[in-house]
């Protein structure tokens, strides 16, 4: 059982679970579930760093996401938008207020999108933040940078991700770090890749009409 693994050997079992997940494998995911629910709480003692020698070994690229120290895999269920897998590992204990290295909830990661790509899909980016915030998740929590999962949502251009966390008590008026509200963001380029696309485009213009009727 993996319970009485040791702290490298746990940390292996969890990169595997987190592939599982990433790659939405159903099969795998639930073996390794079944073989240890620790798995559900733990999270990475290592992971992406500036002065990390192989920090390509901690971006997953399926899905935009670099892998910090303090993720679980909750933070890639939700980031993967798997909001069944998501289930499981609540259910299991995941926390659903855990935070990594950069003070990043799983909330955010679900947030995070990059619309036109292959791997965004809206629908289900939305059902996966309204379990975590039945679960317990807060919608206005805030990073490192003084960024809520709305923050991330604008920038990234996600709508449906914005209405979602509207609809479920999210706050536009929170500033972060730099001071910008999300409406700030939603009016300015970001400097995020991909912003500039016809798609991110569309999705802005239905985000600023989110925002101005709050």
């Amino acid at each position: 059982m993996l319970g009485n693994m040791d702290a490298g050997t746990l940390e292996q079992s969890l990169r595997r679970l987190v592939d599982a997940i990433v790659d939405g494998d159903d099969t795998l995911f639930s073996r390794l579930m079944d073989e240890s629910s620790a798995l559900a709480t733990a999270s990475f003692s290592l992971g992406a760093t500036r002065q990390g020698p192989t920090p390509s070994l901690c971006f997953l690229k399926e899905i935009g996401h670099y892998i910090y120290s303090g993720d679980t895999a909750l933070h890639f269920a939700a980031a993967s938008y798997r909001h069944q897998m998501a289930d499981r590992l609540i259910k299991a204990g995941a926390r659903v207020r855990g935070k990594n290295r950069r003070g990043a909830e799983p909330l955010h990661a679900a947030a995070f999108g990059s619309p036109g790509s292959p791997r965004w899909d809206p629908a289900a980016q939305a059902a996966t933040i309204v379990r975590l915030i039945a679960a317990g998740a807060d919608p206005d929590a805030q990073n490192m940078d003084g960024a809520t999962p709305l923050h991330r949502a604008v920038r990234t251009r996600c709508a449906g991700a914005v209405r979602a966390l509207l609809d479920h008590g999210a706050d536009p008026a929170i500033r972060n770090k730099n001071g910008s509200t999300p409406m700030q963001l939603a009016l300015h380029t970001t400097g995020r890749g991909g912003s500039g696309s016809p798609a991110a485009k569309a999705q802005q213009q239905e985000i600023l009409l989110l925002l101005q009727s709050r």
